[in-house]
């Protein structure tokens, strides 16, 4: 029964959102390098930007013409998709209440790459519990256990509202609905060969302006690639071509733009190895541009992107990560100017994942150099980050208290003509700074402290409160939104504080499918902000409704 009414409510949401009108957090740095490939070949590139703003307009939104909407009817059919999530999910959610995961049973755990996941050990019946089990582990040949498909899928509804976005410079309450749904295939032809699909479609409405490039994609390929592999358990060679999604560390530099309706993707080729301790991935990639129709995402050839990511623990608790990144930018943008980058970065992350049985500390530390050319002047820049907690496993909520400070090198155009001093930050995620998942600032020419208090309460409820303090590195240059487009140009301030930041975030596990967030923030424009006008104060609040399996 339960399976039952699991795959019709999927089915209403799926069909649901087809009557609805098309239309940082995580733009990224391609979305920048669309705005000039727009400018050079107008009207047949059909590329984007994300939000960026500057005096002249050169970085100005690209978007698509959508059609009216009624709120009414809009908050109709959100109230709809809405209830009936939840009642399935509440359903399902008392279907499984006796049948609680064995503590080091089987890794039933969704991944942020579907791909990630391994549900082989459903071939044995007996392990079967959950109602979508049947579509985890379904035999494609005869007495053969290593010829299997797997199916999962995803709906999430997002209600954003943004008032005075880049703290003014759109100065209005932009209220909108996001809708994503992904349904995923993944073939086990044997020991030694895999394919995998992904489906994605993303819909806006209601945005004032039309949808961005991160909130509309109507049908496409999040994922679709061919593995082969070798057979080994213990060391092993996987090469992947077709398209792909990348997501390394803590996603400072390489993520998947989890928070925006849209996410990530990048076609190429990717080679990857687990060689005693060291897994080793090496990777060339074009990012694909986001197009807003049904099937007609293409690589931008504009952006050329590789590299080296080595990951190994050094002991039970701590793991360190090693890595080398290129990228190739025929058309960047910094205040500077524009001009080809050619940008290598050289990088090292150690960290120590947060307690969950005993009370520990648990940290988080990366450095990070590039170097390179932009244009005629070279590139010298780099960034730290650190993040330090501690959890209390023993006392009621469970408390954890953390701390990041972060640092990242700006541009002195003025005092250092012949070198680049901006960081670039690559293709990071989305909500880098927590709530503010797709407006405010990146971690571009920035210095931040940035407490936060994580609580767990029963039910499967947790929430955070967090603050954040950040000041511009270099007076020469300017804001940088997150994926490192210029949203505020330094115009000669000397001014250093840009704001401050409060923000809240509950969340609810309902089961290992359903789940509701809800977050607000506001962003308290700072000295710089308003000394280069507008600085207006930023606020931010969404509701988060999701359903995975």
């Amino acid at each position: 029964m339960t399976s039952d009414l699991c795959v019709a409510a999927f089915r209403v949401s799926s069909c649901d959102f087809v009557d609805f009108s098309f239309g940082g957090v995580n733009g990224t740095i391609h979305e920048i390098t669309r705005t000039e490939t727009n400018k050079n070949n107008k009207g047949n590139s059909g590329l984007h930007t994300h939000n960026t703003h500057t005096e002249a307009r050169e970085n100005e939104i690209e978007t698509f013409v959508a059609k009216p909407v009624g709120r009414g009817n809009m908050f109709e059919r959100l109230l709809i998709v809405w209830a009936l999530v939840l009642i399935v999910g509440v359903m399902a959610a008392r279907a499984q209440s006796d049948d609680a995961p064995e503590p080091n049973g089987p890794n039933r755990s969704y991944k942020l790459l579907r791909e990630d996941e391994d549900w082989n050990f459903l071939r044995d019946p007996r392990l079967r519990r959950d109602p979508w089990d049947k579509l985890k582990c379904i035999r494609l040949r005869k007495n053969s256990d290593d010829w299997y498909l797997t199916i999962g899928g995803e709906a999430r509804e997002v209600w954003e509202q943004i008032g005075n976005d880049n703290w003014g410079q759109q100065p209005l309450m932009n209220g909108y609905l996001n809708q994503r749904y992904a349904l995923s295939l993944d073939f086990h032809l044997g020991k030694r060969v895999r394919t995998f699909f992904e489906f994605k479609s993303g819909l806006n409405s209601s945005r004032q302006g039309g949808p961005r490039p991160i909130d509309e994609k109507k049908l496409d390929f999040q994922a679709a690639f061919l593995e082969l592999s070798t057979a080994g358990t213990r060391d092993w060679i996987k090469i992947r071509a077709g398209r792909q999604q990348l997501e390394y560390g803590s996603g400072r530099l390489v993520d998947v733009r989890e928070g925006p309706n849209v996410r990530l993707s990048f076609d190429g080729f990717k080679v990857m190895a687990k060689i005693n301790s060291w897994r080793i991935d090496g990777f060339a990639m074009r990012p694909d541009v986001d197009k807003p129709g049904f099937f007609d995402n293409v690589p931008n050839h504009e952006i050329g992107f590789w590299g080296v990511y080595a990951m190994r623990p050094l002991n039970r608790s701590t793991s360190l990560d090693a890595y080398y990144l290129g990228l190739n930018r025929k058309h960047a943008t910094f205040q500077r100017g524009k001009d080809q980058e050619v940008r290598h970065s050289v990088g090292a992350r150690v960290s120590r994942p947060i307690a969950t049985e005993q009370p520990a500390w648990d940290f988080d530390y990366e450095a990070l150099w590039q170097f390179g050319s932009f244009g005629s002047a070279k590139i010298r820049a780099w960034t730290m980050a650190s993040e330090t907690g501690y959890r209390l496993t023993s006392v009621a909520l469970k408390p954890r208290f953390s701390a990041k400070f972060d640092v990242s090198s700006g541009d002195h155009p003025k005092s250092n003509p012949n070198t680049l001093g901006t960081f670039n930050p690559l293709f990071p995620k989305g909500n880098y700074f927590g709530v503010l998942a797709t407006t405010g600032p990146g971690a571009v020419n920035f210095i931040d402290f940035h407490p936060k208090l994580d609580l767990t309460f029963p039910h499967s409820i947790t929430a955070s409160f967090d603050w954040i303090v950040q000041w511009r590195q270099s007076l020469e240059d300017g804001v940088y939104s997150v994926p490192g487009s210029l949203i505020r140009a330094a115009d000669g301030s000397r001014e250093r504080f840009v704001g401050q930041r409060p923000g809240v975030e509950v969340r609810w596990q309902v089961n290992p499918h359903l789940w509701f967030q809800a977050d607000y923030g506001i962003f308290y424009a700072g000295r710089f902000l308003k000394d280069t006008q507008p600085g207006r104060n930023l606020n931010y609040w969404a509701l988060w409704a999701g359903y995975k399996f």
